[in-house]
């Protein structure tokens, strides 16, 4: 059974056959999601869901593009549904330098102001970077996330850095582009980070793993992510889902 851990089933690009695309879950072997949710509106509609689904868990956080609009008043209510039963971890959040919306004195603030309040609850955090590795990497060693522990999410860093995160109490998720033929880095920390520290996610409706690169895509989908790992390993896809959905389960503290 697999476990996506990082879904935006709360998209409203599935508003129209969301109940489709979660039976095509289930009938890839699915068995769990983590809905995401990083401004007002997306965890809105992801403690709906959670609330509607019995197999879906949520995270609750702030995007760092959006960091800017982030208030007091939204920090106060993120704590407070931290304490929902299905509330599994904070995020997603982290540095997003790509994109210039929120100046990174914002970013980094409303990134540590996250990871204390991890703390606060006991809850693990979910890692957005992009084109911020290192100041990413030092506010976690700053911040001491290691109390709490969390997911590099759609990691697409150097083996070097995955090892970094690992020391730190992180794991590695890995996402589409695994799959994607020239996407060398993720293809080396599939094969060098041991499976006792990965994770899977599909980040759909984004990244959707080959061949379907380009298009929509779905929780079903992970299966195709489970796959690459299998084979960069040389073992069987049933490890893969079993180990990963064990290692998800831990670290979001849900029954196994």
């Amino acid at each position: 059974m697999l476990f996506d851990t990082h879904v935006h089933l709360n998209d409203s690009q599935y508003a129209e056959d969301l109940e489709v695309v979660i039976q095509n879950a289930k009938e890839a072997g699915v068995s769990n999601m983590v809905v995401v949710g990083f401004d007002r509106p997306t965890i809105t509609k992801a403690m709906e869901l959670v609330e509607t689904y019995e197999f879906l868990y949520a995270s609750v956080g702030w995007h760092p593009v959006d960091a800017i609009d982030m208030t007091e008043q939204d920090l106060a209510w993120i704590e407070q549904l931290a304490k929902h039963p299905k509330v599994v971890a904070l995020g997603e959040m982290g540095l997003d330098y790509h994109w210039d919306k929120s100046p990174k004195y914002i970013q980094k603030d409303v990134f540590r102001k996250q990871i204390r309040l991890a703390k606060k609850v006991k809850l693990p955090i979910i890692i957005h970077n992009r084109e911020a590795t290192q100041d990413i990497v030092d506010i976690l060693k700053e911040e001491d996330a290691k109390e709490v522990g969390g997911i590099m999410h759609c990691f697409s860093g150097s083996t070097e850095v995955a090892k970094e995160c690992i020391d730190m109490n992180f794991f590695i998720s890995l996402g589409g582009p695994v799959t994607f033929k020239n996407a060398k880095k993720p293809k080396e920390v599939a094969s060098e980070i041991p499976l006792s520290h990965l994770l899977i996610e599909t980040d759909c409706p984004y990244l959707a793993p080959h061949p379907y690169r380009g298009k929509r895509n779905e929780p079903a989908y992970v299966k195709l992510v489970a796959e690459q790992i299998a084979m960069i390993k040389g073992i069987p896809l049933e490890e893969v889902a079993e180990i990963t959905n064990r290692n998800a389960k831990r670290l979001f503290g849900i029954d196994c």
